[in-house]
């Protein structure tokens, strides 16, 4: 029997805005330890090394239950798992302002890694099941442009929480106050039911068969190699800024929180942008494949550049380049994934590929390090993320091939409902 498809309802659209909402929050959440680091040495008396352990931490689970999470999802209704995960991550936040000990935030940060585990499977789950190929660029910028003004603002709100007050007043007041999110999304799910919601029981592939399809590995290639670029300038961009540029506090304050505000609104343009294309009826998968491999170009053609110039202004304006390629990137990296996997199999594979490509955030701030500390100097550190960039455009455009959706072997005759742009 035919399905009627249609476009997102009401409550959907309403649904998106939560999600951005809470993708503001989950980086926040994550990055707020950074922020607070020092006052955190300053007052448990940490030595180094437990800083790094503690700042690492949250990357160990996150990465790990990828695997778990999109099982989880593909087995539970998703916007009930995504609320548990939420409760989770934010009362971890919230309890790390009453810790007092190095395994207390140790544990709760691995807690923060566990419950925002879900998320990215969630996001793409949702997505692929109750947003047209039309409008999934759009969803998905918005998704990207939330998870760069998260950090931004943590920045700028965490320095002033903590001058204000203390460190542990800021991760209360954060973890706690965000729990109020839930009470508009637990309102809206019973409104989310729709024909278009797969039954828990419903067929996906196993990980056996994601791990031998080709298109699979292309993607995990893909992400790893932007991934690295940018946790190496989540990590490392401040310090290049203030040892190399010279600039003041206040100065560093402005341009280190510039890259996050640039490619959220690069990616917010890309995905509008990407989903028109399709809309006026180009290919989706190769409109998807064309924005993240030449962003990831772009971001590489003048990311080395920048920091070659001597003209601070120049290579500013090279660095802000090199976010817009980057926004143009993300805003269709998961839009990409989502068409090349499906409905039924869109949860676990970004489940699959989120789990490798992060380790990304390992491997980039030490690399660096090793780096900076044998040359003396940042170039070879931003030489080697142009070389891991374009190891990614390999893995997204000749790995993947030509851009279609995968044929599932032994997948059910039934249909699948999948929502339309008429």
């Amino acid at each position: 029997m035919k399905v009627v498809e249609r476009q997102p309802s009401l409550a959907q659209w309403a649904s998106l805005l939560l999600l951005v909402l809470s993708v503001c929050i989950n980086y926040v959440d994550r990055g707020n330890l950074g922020v607070a680091a020092t006052s955190i040495q300053r007052d448990l008396h940490f030595r180094p090394d437990q800083l790094g352990i503690l700042l690492g931490a949250f990357f160990w689970t996150y990465s790990v239950l990828q695997f778990a999470a999109a099982s989880i999802i593909e087995r539970w209704n998703v916007h009930w798992v995504y609320a548990i995960g939420f409760f989770a991550w934010s009362a971890a936040t919230g309890i790390t302002g009453l810790a007092g000990s190095f395994s207390t935030i140790l544990l709760l940060r691995f807690i923060l890694g566990a419950g925002e585990s879900v998320a990215y499977p969630a996001y793409s789950k949702i997505f692929a099941t109750d947003f047209p190929e039309g409008l999934r660029g759009t969803a998905n910028g918005l998704i990207d442009a939330g998870s760069k003004v998260g950090p931004a603002l943590g920045v700028l709100l965490g320095v002033k929480m903590i001058n204000w007050f203390s460190w542990r007043y800021m991760f209360a007041a954060i973890g706690f106050a965000s729990m109020l999110w839930l009470i508009p999304w637990c309102l809206l799910v019973p409104k989310l039911k729709s024909e278009r919601v797969v039954s828990s029981r419903g067929w996906s592939p196993s990980y056996g068969q994601l791990a031998g399809t080709r298109a699979v590995w292309g993607t995990v290639l893909g992400l790893f190699g932007a991934n690295y670029t940018w946790y190496f300038f989540l990590t490392w961009l401040p310090y290049y800024f203030e040892t190399e540029r010279h600039y003041t506090r206040d100065r560093l304050a402005f341009f280190g929180s510039l890259p996050f505000w640039t490619t959220a609104a690069s990616s917010t343009v890309c995905g509008l942008l990407a989903d028109a294309l399709i809309r006026r009826g180009r290919n989706a998968g190769r409109v998807r494949q064309l924005f993240v491999s030449l962003g990831l170009t772009g971001c590489c053609g003048f990311m080395l550049p920048a920091v070659l110039v001597a003209d601070p202004t120049l290579s500013n304006v090279l660095f802000a380049l090199t976010c817009v390629c980057m926004g143009a990137f993300s805003s269709n990296h998961w839009a990409f994934t989502q068409t090349l996997a499906g409905p039924r199999a869109a949860g676990k594979w970004t489940g699959f590929e989120n789990c490798a490509g992060n380790l990304a955030g390992v491997v980039a701030p030490y690399v660096t390090g090793v780096a900076l500390g044998l040359t003396h100097s940042f170039f070879a550190a931003f030489a080697i993320a142009c070389c891991v960039l374009m190891v990614g455009v390999l893995g997204f455009w000749a790995v993947v091939g030509k851009p279609v959706p995968v044929d599932w072997k032994f997948a059910p005759a039934e249909p699948y409902p999948e929502p339309s742009t008429t």
